[in-house]
Order: C-alpha cells, then structure tokens, then sequence
C-alpha cells in the first residue's frame, strides 16, 4: 500500500486526505504542526471523519512514496524542512499550490525531491469548529509526463478530478487569472456575492485582463472572453463563498498575496507590461496587514 505524506493540511489538504482515505487504497500520514486528534470534512456528497496518523516535527519523518505539499505558497522553507527527509529514497513531492512558481519557491531549499507542480481547484473552507467544508469539485491539473501521470494514479476510485496536460503554463495562468480579483473580497471583507456589485465586477474584469495580457507574454494560450467567464464564476458561487486570501485576511494569518497578485506585477515588470490595478491592490493589502500587526 503507498504510503503518501500531506504537508500542510489545511482546507485544501485536508479534503485530499479525506478523498484518499476513504478509497483505501493508501497509508495517509498528515504533517502538520499541531496534533489533529480527528479530521472531519464535509465533502461535497458526504461527511467524512477519521482519527489521521499525524506527525508534529519533521525529525519524525519516515520515508514515503510520495509527499504531497498543501502549505501556502509563503511557506516554502517551512515545508522543505518535511520535504527533505520525506522524500529521502527519491520519492517525488507534488507542490499543490497556488501561484505560477511551483518549482522556483523551492529552489534552494529543497535537496533531493523531484517535484510536480500542481494546479489546483478546490474551494474549500475551514469552519470556527476546525471542521472543513468542501464548496465544490476538486480539480488538479499536472504535465502530461511519467509523473504526472503517476500522480493521477493516486487518485483512482475517488471524486478529485486530475488532468494531464501538455500545455501546463496555461493551465497556471487561467488559474492565476481566477485567482487575480479575490483581493478585491480580501480588502472589502466580502464573500463573493460582492461581485454582483457592477462597479466591483469591473474592477475585477480589469485585474483579470491585466493577468491575462502577462500570462500571453508567458506563453499561456488564453481566451480574451475569460474576464467574463471567470466574473460570471464568481457571481454563480455561493453568494458566502470565501476564497483563501480572504479567509487568512480574516483570520489574522499571513497571505499568499505575492504568490497570486504580486506574480501578475512582476512577470509584468518582466514584459514591461502595466498592472496597475493588480498593484494598487497588493499595495493596499500589505498596507492593511501591516497597519493590523
């Protein structure tokens, strides 16, 4: 049975674990950094709950088959501290984050792990309760190679959605675009419902042009229609959906806000394209984060 660790289980982490759980057909090992006495997540059909094997310290880690990392993206070295030792007989590391900089947050702190960059789709959400609340599908996206396909092997016999593709850069920029006007939720603490505002919903079709122009310079193959499919996205949501920035926004906790928006600013700097939108909005929510520390 392969033995598969989970870095980092969050909302995201911890519907992976539960989807992989209950097909039985891997030894799961969660490693965080607090004990979780029972995982609890409410998927998307059903109410999974299971007492986890969970290790606290990575001087704990036992060889794996595979390590998949769902910290946030700011939390590179934290996770290269499990990554090393969990990977010590070669197993690869999937990096199931958000941004375009899979490989290159880990450059320098990882030693030996082969890693899979992995575009995720999951809305999920962590309750006051510490239960975790699956909003909708889970999708991933890999590069259509041995790996990646050995990565979607993993999820047989479960509802996660895993897509191989040979065009990976456009698979990360459209998420990066669906990601882009999420700060606008950060900084209005609003859920989604905020985007039936049509002030709001063009500020956000802005930001998303503005990632979408940057992406094309990347070489992603992106659709001029995609600001409005992905505004009519958010506007089909749950108006009370909360995406993840807004969520650490709530909670006190640090932001990805550099991996999501600060990446369109500089690979923009890169091709000399203008973000200005983008910018103002990282500028704007650092500012706040500080002025609340």
């Amino acid at each position: 049975m392969p033995r598969i660790a989970i870095v980092g289980p969050g909302a995201v982490g911890s519907v992976i674990a539960a989807h992989l759980h209950v097909s039985g057909r891997h030894e799961i090992i969660l490693c965080s950094r607090r004990a979780i006495h029972e995982l609890r997540v409410q998927t998307v059909d059903s109410v999974v709950s299971f007492v986890p094997r969970v290790l606290t310290d990575p001087a704990q880690s036992i060889p794996v088959d595979w390590v998949l990392v769902t910290t946030k993206a700011y939390d590179a070295a934290g996770a290269a501290a499990w990554i090393n030792p969990l990977c010590a007989n070669g197993a690869p590391a999937a990096i199931l984050q958000n941004g375009v900089e899979h490989r290159e947050r880990f450059a320098g702190h990882v030693t030996k792990a082969d890693l899979v960059p992995v575009v995720v789709d999951c809305p999920a959400e962590r309750s006051a309760s510490l239960e975790v609340r699956q909003r909708g599908p889970a999708r991933l996206t890999v590069f259509d190679d041995m790996r990646g396909r050995a990565f979607a092997g993993l999820f047989e016999h479960t509802p996660v959605l895993v897509n191989t593709t040979q065009d990976f850069v456009t698979a990360a920029w459209r998420k990066l675009c669906l990601n882009a006007p999420g700060i606008i939720c950060a900084l209005l603490r609003q859920p989604s419902r905020v985007m039936r505002d049509e002030d709001i919903a063009m500020l956000a079709r802005a930001m998303i042009w503005e990632c979408l122009r940057v992406g094309l310079a990347e070489g992603a193959a992106l659709p001029d229609d995609l600001p409005e499919s992905i505004v009519e996205s958010y506007r089909a949501a749950a108006g009370d959906s909360v995406n993840s920035l807004h969520a650490d926004v709530l909670a006190g906790r640090p932001t990805e806000v550099d991996a999501r928006n600060g990446a369109i600013v500089r690979f923009g700097r890169k091709h000399r394209i203008a973000t200005p939108c983008n910018e103002m909005a990282v500028a704007l929510l650092n500012a706040m984060c500080r002025v609340r520390l």
